[in-house]
């Protein structure tokens, strides 16, 4: 199984030719730089973009586990202060950033040392929690060797019973050169692939066959990192959804919108015990807190998005959806033209086109000039387009094209 799959892999890199990368940096007629080093600029930014499929619809529910190796191998110090510390503080900010950019998903953690798996946080919507449960590892010890198997196998038991329409996923952190399986991993690879559960693995040391072959059966994706600036980089690559299964047919997804604990109509509701602190109070000490009310059977909760404990009805604020929408729309990717002064400002942020901006960019709906900056923001970050936005009646036959029928 591993050849067919590897046969097509590219050289190392040691074994390629010796390149003069210094070359592609080339004086322009007045012998200055500036325009070479902006195309190599331009072309980094692009990179990202042009590797995604043009248009390609992903995922507005993700359901994640982070699967993090704690033996004795993440106390190398070849990533500073050592392999574990540098990954809790680059996870801190990848749980951020992704329920940011995914407010309506969930996900959990896994740690695995000692040849055993060891669920530390439930799939939940709220980043506070993950976070604070993997400041507390800082504390433990590690020993051992990972089981990678176990720890599959774990989050298998959850992800398996979610339903198909959400994106299912696991993201391994290893460490260790080696893990300690009580059975064939190749069975637990299997399944994982016949259920749809795509895992991924980032390697603090290097690259492990097993970890490979478990990327590319499950349509994830395997790198090794070089330092910890390329660490956060592999890491923020998960943060946008992978593109949605086609083969899925379209499902309704029963959803709660609570409203505040203060508006409700009797002083009993709006006093009631927070079902996020029943078994212990707050920060406060407290047991009351202001939250929102589930609709349907009204438990109070601190905060949104979660999942109700009482009903299971998802709770979410329209915001939420909102900021999601944008996954099942993506906005189409602009069009590259030259620059021959068709337009002398970039239509977004105003900014005058001199010579160095060889490519500019065209938005086909509304025909609007775009920088490259303003263009890789559009796309990353706003997901609209200024152009369209300020059109009333693109806006409104693009809200028409996405009502459903």
């Amino acid at each position: 199984m591993a050849d067919d799959e590897m046969e097509d892999e590219k050289e190392y890199r040691w074994e390629s030719g010796y390149e003069k990368t210094w070359e592609a940096i080339k004086e322009d007629d007045q012998g200055m730089l500036e325009a070479s080093v902006a195309d190599i600029i331009l072309k980094a930014k692009r990179k990202r973009q042009l590797d995604r499929k043009q248009g390609s619809r992903l995922g507005m529910m993700r359901h994640m586990y982070l699967i993090l190796d704690c033996s004795e191998s993440m106390t190398n110090q070849d990533l500073k202060p050592t392999r574990f510390l540098c990954s809790i503080k680059l996870l801190e900010d990848f749980i951020e950033e992704f329920f940011y950019q995914n407010p309506i998903s969930q996900l959990g953690v896994i740690i695995t040392r000692n040849k055993r798996a060891e669920k530390i946080t439930d799939l939940t919507g709220n980043p506070k929690k993950p976070i604070k449960d993997l400041q507390a590892l800082q504390q433990t010890s590690f020993t051992g060797e990972p089981s990678l198997q176990n720890s599959l196998e774990l989050a298998l038991k959850t992800l398996k019973m979610l339903p198909s329409h959400a994106s299912r996923e696991v993201l391994v952190i290893m460490g260790s050169l080696t893990t300690c399986d009580p059975g064939d991993i190749g069975e637990t690879i299997q399944t994982l692939k016949a259920d749809g559960i795509r895992c991924s693995v980032i390697g603090l040391a290097a690259e492990l066959n097993v970890c490979k072959i478990l990327a590319v059966n499950t349509g994830g994706e395997h790198g090794v990192v070089l330092d910890d600036k390329h660490f956060k980089e592999k890491l923020t690559a998960h943060i946008d959804p992978p593109p949605a299964a086609t083969r899925l047919d379209a499902a309704l997804v029963k959803m709660g919108f609570p409203h505040h604990a203060l508006q409700a109509s009797t002083t009993e509701l709006s006093v009631a015990v927070c079902m996020c602190h029943a078994d212990q109070p707050n920060e406060n000490g407290r047991y009351t807190n202001p939250g929102y009310l589930c609709p349907q059977c009204f438990s109070k909760h601190c905060e949104l998005p979660v999942e109700c404990r009482s009903c299971g009805l998802t709770l979410v604020s329209a915001p939420h959806l909102a900021r999601s929408y944008h996954y099942l729309f993506p906005i189409q990717q602009f069009q590259e033209v030259e620059n021959r002064q068709m337009q002398t400002n970039c239509y977004a942020c105003q900014k005058r086109f001199t010579d160095v901006d060889k490519k500019v960019y065209n938005c086909g709906k509304c025909k609007k000039i775009f920088c490259v900056d303003c263009e890789i923001f559009i796309h990353e970050s706003l997901h609209t387009c200024p152009g369209c936005a300020t059109n009333t009646d693109l806006t409104m036959q693009q809200i028409s094209n996405n009502k459903p029928t």
